[in-house]
């Protein structure tokens, strides 16, 4: 089979950085909320030697893991090299993410739930599907009954069933996915696959990914003059606006400001985004766009309705 050869050629740097990024949390928490069919709110992202970002070998660090509002543990790997073993890796992660955050003296009670999230961009065993969900149940070899827990259980852990317990597992392989959204958990994955997102998606995060994913494609020269920007930013509003040196720094950051406009709207970026980046004004870069060619129309914002916090649904 052959794949597609990916456009980006860091997409994989580019999706992990912007999972990573807390001034981003809405986007991970859009993929995790259209994954796991709940509202989730990311609390922090965990450091520690199994994600830290140190030299060494793929197999000793993890791409993110971070705690969500439930307290839950939610490990993320992104992989696109082929690993015979990687049911293995998976297990090794949870496990170690486990002792890692049992404190020492804890009761086993405390043991975190932790949810392990892997796109995989190579084929791993043998299934027609894209979507996996794994999950630790106990069946009677005699009456075939589903161990359950006691009342006492379930009011002291606050669990339902041990399968809530126990690691749970997501297996996302993105190369199986046949390019036909039907819902907007596929709509994440036509993303993960194809590096773009589709006019009207209205996935969870997914205009924010597409937004931030703009940006990581500009060429060297055009980031370059984003970042100026951003620190313009930063240092204009530490400096004394009314002061003589004040304004004339204030004059050259606008004109930075249109220059940076312009070029975002010569390659077609809607005018919401260069807005956001730039700080001016729809009217501000609509004058800008008169004498700049390949203008298009900003994009709807997504609006999302508010989700009910409920029960996250279970596989039976």
């Amino acid at each position: 089979m052959i794949f597609k050869k990916r456009r980006l050629v860091s997409f994989d740097w580019a999706i992990k950085r912007l999972l990573r990024s807390k001034a981003n949390f809405v986007i991970l928490e859009g993929f995790l909320s259209e994954l796991l069919k709940d509202d989730i709110k990311i609390l922090s992202i965990l450091e520690s030697e199994s994600n830290k970002n140190h030299p060494g070998q793929k197999a000793n660090r993890l791409d993110l893991k971070v705690v969500n509002a439930r307290n839950e543990i939610v490990i993320i790997e992104i992989q696109y090299e082929r690993e015979y073993d990687y049911f293995q890796r998976m297990l090794f992660a949870a496990s170690t993410a486990i002792c890692e955050h049992l404190p020492e003296g804890m009761a086993y009670s405390e043991i975190a739930k932790v949810i392990s999230v892997n796109i995989l961009y190579f084929n791993l065993g043998h299934g027609k599907d894209y979507i996996y969900h794994g999950q630790t149940s106990f069946i009677g070899l005699n009456f075939q009954d589903e161990l359950a827990l006691s009342s006492q259980q379930k009011k002291v852990f606050r669990q339902a069933s041990p399968s809530e317990i126990f690691p749970e597992y997501y297996l996302i392989k993105v190369n199986n996915f046949n390019d036909v959204a039907k819902n907007t958990l596929d709509e994440w994955i036509y993303f993960l696959k194809n590096e773009e997102i589709k006019p009207g998606f209205k996935a969870k995060g997914i205009q924010k990914a597409k937004d931030r994913l703009d940006i990581l494609k500009l060429s060297e020269a055009d980031r370059m003059a984003y970042n100026r920007h951003s620190y313009d930013l930063h240092y204009m509003a530490s400096m004394a606006l009314y002061s003589d040196y004040g304004m004339a720094k204030r004059e050259g950051i606008e004109q930075n400001q249109a220059e940076v406009a312009r070029k975002m709207l010569a390659k077609g970026m809607p005018l919401s985004l260069i807005g956001e980046i730039t700080g001016l004004s729809i009217e501000q870069i609509e004058k800008l766009a008169i004498d700049t060619p390949l203008v298009c129309e900003p994009a709807a914002p997504y609006d999302s309705p508010a989700r009910a916090r409920k029960p996250r649904q279970r596989k039976s």
